[in-house]
């Protein structure tokens, strides 16, 4: 195979809602690239896409699949990537190693709010943008239509290039409006049949050529000069246009395409090759250090990688973009993350699961490898006197979330392990072991990302696995100050065990005056602090200790073991277990024994004092608190927003734009276990939401006392 160069190259991510034709438009592609002889269908499970066994089973792509084609001396590497919002984390890396975006869209369905999500991917990372319009050989599709929900949702830089003759099971005919020459097609694929624009559609394209000549002219001081001079430009001004257009974000070209039938696909090709920049043209991306890492061929070798697939027979298959520099064959480079060693072996382009050997790979380039020692995902492999590290892909926060158990509690560590090597194919499955809450956690973006990784642990690893559902990692306090006192007192023979702790407990909040004077029951308790540690829990807010004993009724070296027994307490609270947060103490007496007194026994007071005091002091339950966005179809805003205020949520921001909703709520973890599924069930699987930490917040009484007594009925079946 050719040796590109990094001009030659370019990097795109294949994106679309699920049901938009990505697999079998791939099909097309590589069937007019000369990758494949005959295309795959998707119902008889033999397409380059959607490969691995879980795939098949379920129908739809759970990883991005890495194929190449060649067009016009061009090297396309594209990144065919899964619709479902449920594996969102293949297209954001997809979005972070390409330069751009190709986003199919069913002309069935126009624009969804997979679609609108797909888009601000691309907007967040600066990456052009050129859609697809998909499936305009169905009897119910609609171009004009669906361009302009386009147009709606994405403003006015969404241009058409192309337009459809006619739709349905008659198209076979594309007006093209960049070569301004109508393409025709007979049979499946191959060559169109160029021919001079028929007169009935001469009006109109004139008129679209018009608006895109105006807006390509737009992106460029000499091509505006120009157009205001002669309202006109050339045909290769006009490319140009176009394709600083689409580099800087200015045009967003919409394009016809049949995946099913081939029409337009070679031709998209080529637009795509003309178009998309190459990774030169692209702002460099950056390395932790803050540094700019260019494309360069005579720079330092810098390998990232990116994507991880196991595959039966042949262990880890490991892709990767090379950032800067070369790749041969037999290079040995040093693992930036780990330190380790590693001989490139062999390097790949790929196609699915079918690789072709290559000697070289440029900077910009992308393929893969297999075989590597110690190579994770996200690690980066660097040449001599190389350092760089690379950690530019930020994946979205969790959405749905369950404890995961093996059957046979004996597979426990083998499904642990299983779990780990999955994460490597997709970061987004995240693994926790939680002290706090006493389970193995499992997070993922939804129902159905979960399933998939059942289904793989039962059918590859062999391993039968349950799903329970989360605890929730609720927070006590206090609500008012509260005063106990604690005597530890054990003679068993020889020395004993003997240690008093008088202290107070109150409500701690961020700035709060030092304390002076406490009254309990008419008595005072003047404080004359002599020490103060202010301790940043892991698990959220403080606890503040004071010592304030005088007259040496407590020596100072037992202070550190009073402060381990109120640790100790606040790991688990009295009311239903959980770490307990924002609270001061302040020790202010006790007593000691000249021999019987020592750090166990103040440890042991410290703990039942703060105890007692904290069951006084109004104690309360505090629950998680989500920031929740959901972008839904206006048909369907009330239906999702009863069903946000039926799970105590509330309504925090509303903003309506081009037929969807977007809604912002503040709602307790605790009502959003399967929110993901009845979210899909109420709009039909059009509406998406993300959700990020808040804040801690009282749980209301009467969910209090149920989730106490709960606990308590839970202790006594322990003990």
């Amino acid at each position: 195979m050719k040796i590109y160069q990094t001009n030659e190259i370019r990097n795109i991510a294949l994106m679309g809602y699920s049901g938009s034709g990505k697999t079998t438009l791939t099909e097309s592609l590589l069937l007019e690239a000369g990758i494949i002889s005959r295309k795959g269908k998707v119902a008889q499970k033999n397409t380059v896409s959607d490969y691995f066994p879980v795939e098949q089973e379920y129908g739809y792509s759970v990883f991005s699949t890495v194929f190449h084609a060649e067009s016009k001396g061009k090297k396309l590497n594209v990144i065919d990537c899964p619709g479902s919002d449920d594996f969102a984390g293949s297209s954001i890396t997809a979005m972070n190693v390409c330069d751009a975006a190709l986003i199919l869209i069913n002309a069935q369905n126009g624009p969804e709010a997979g679609t609108q999500n797909q888009f601000r991917n691309a907007e967040k990372l600066n990456k052009p943008v050129i859609f697809a319009m998909n499936q305009l050989d169905r009897d119910n599709s609609d171009f004009h239509n669906s361009t302009e929900r386009l147009q709606e949702a994405f403003g006015s830089k969404v241009v058409p290039i192309q337009y459809p003759v006619s739709e349905g099971a008659g198209f076979t005919s594309i007006i093209d409006i960049l070569m301004m020459k109508k393409l025709t097609w007979k049979g499946e694929g191959g060559a169109p049949t160029i021919e001079d624009i028929p007169a009935d559609e001469l009006d109109k394209a004139t008129e679209l050529h018009h608006a895109l000549v105006e807006s390509a002219a737009e992106n460029d001081e000499e091509l505006m000069e120009k157009f205001f001079e002669t309202e006109e430009l050339s045909d290769e001004e006009v490319i140009k246009g176009v394709r600083i257009g689409v580099a800087t974000r200015g045009m967003y070209p919409v394009v016809c395409v049949s995946g099913e039938k081939g029409v337009g696909a070679q031709r998209l090709m080529d637009i795509l090759g003309d178009l998309v920049p190459s990774p030169e043209d692209m702002a460099p991306v950056q390395n932790v250090a803050g540094e700019d890492v260019k494309p360069d061929v005579n720079g330092p070798a810098a390998i990232f990688f990116f994507k991880t697939a196991n595959e039966p027979h042949i262990g880890s298959v490991q892709y990767f973009k090379v950032l800067s520099g070369k790749l041969h064959e037999g290079d040995d480079l040093t693992n930036a993350d780990r330190g380790s060693k590693e001989r490139v072996a062999q390097l790949f382009v790929c196609a699915g699961s079918n690789r072709e050997k290559v000697e070289e790979l440029v900077a910009g380039d992308i393929g893969c490898t297999t075989k590597l020692k110690d190579v994770r995902t996200g690690n980066t492999l660097v040449g001599k006197d190389c350092d760089w590290k690379f950690d530019f892909i930020k994946f979205p926060n969790p959405k749905y979330i369950r404890a995961i158990k093996a059957e046979n509690e004996n597979d426990t560590e083998k499904m642990i392990a299983a779990v780990q090597r999955m994460a490597q194919e997709d970061p987004t499955w995240l693994l926790e072991q939680s002290k706090e809450l006493k389970q193995t956690l499992i997070k993922g973006q939804g129902e159905f990302h979960l399933r998939t990784l059942k289904w793989r642990l039962e059918n590859e690893e062999k391993i039968k696995i349950v799903y329970i559902e989360q605890k929730i990692p609720y927070r006590e306090t206090i609500t008012k100050a509260a005063r106990a006192d604690y005597r530890h007192k054990k003679q068993s023979g020889g020395a004993g065990q003997f240690g008093e702790v008088h202290l107070i407990v109150e409500p701690y909040t961020e700035g709060m005056p030092d304390p002076v004077l406490y009254k309990f029951g008419g008595q005072e308790f003047k404080i004359a602090m002599k020490g103060k540690e202010e301790i940043d829990l892991d698990w959220g807010g403080k606890l503040v200790f004071i010592n304030s004993v005088v007259g040496g009724a407590i020596d100072t070296r037992f202070m550190p073991a009073i402060l381990k027994g109120i640790m100790a307490r606040m790991e688990q609270g009295p009311l239903t277990g959980s770490y307990a947060r924002d609270v001061r103490v302040v020790v202010y007496d006790g007593k000691m024994h000249p021999v019987d007194s020592n750090e166990l026994s103040f440890m042991l007071a410290g703990r039942h004092a703060f105890a007692d005091a904290f069951k006084n002091a109004g104690p309360k339950l505090l629950e998680p608190i989500y920031d929740v966005e959901v972008l839904t179809p206006s048909d369907k805003m009330g239906d999702v927003m009863s069903d946000l205020q039926g799970r105590r949520g509330m309504i925090v921001g509303s903003e309506s734009a081009n037929g969807y909703d977007k809604l912002i709520a503040k709602i307790p973890l605790n009502e959003l276990s399967s929110y993901s599924t009845t979210l899909s069930s109420l709009t039909g699987g059009r509406a998406s939401f993300s959700m990020t930490f808040s804040n801690y917040e009282l749980v209301p009484t009467d969910l209090q006392t149920k989730l106490m007594k709960e606990f308590e009925e839970q202790s006594k079946e322990e003990d």
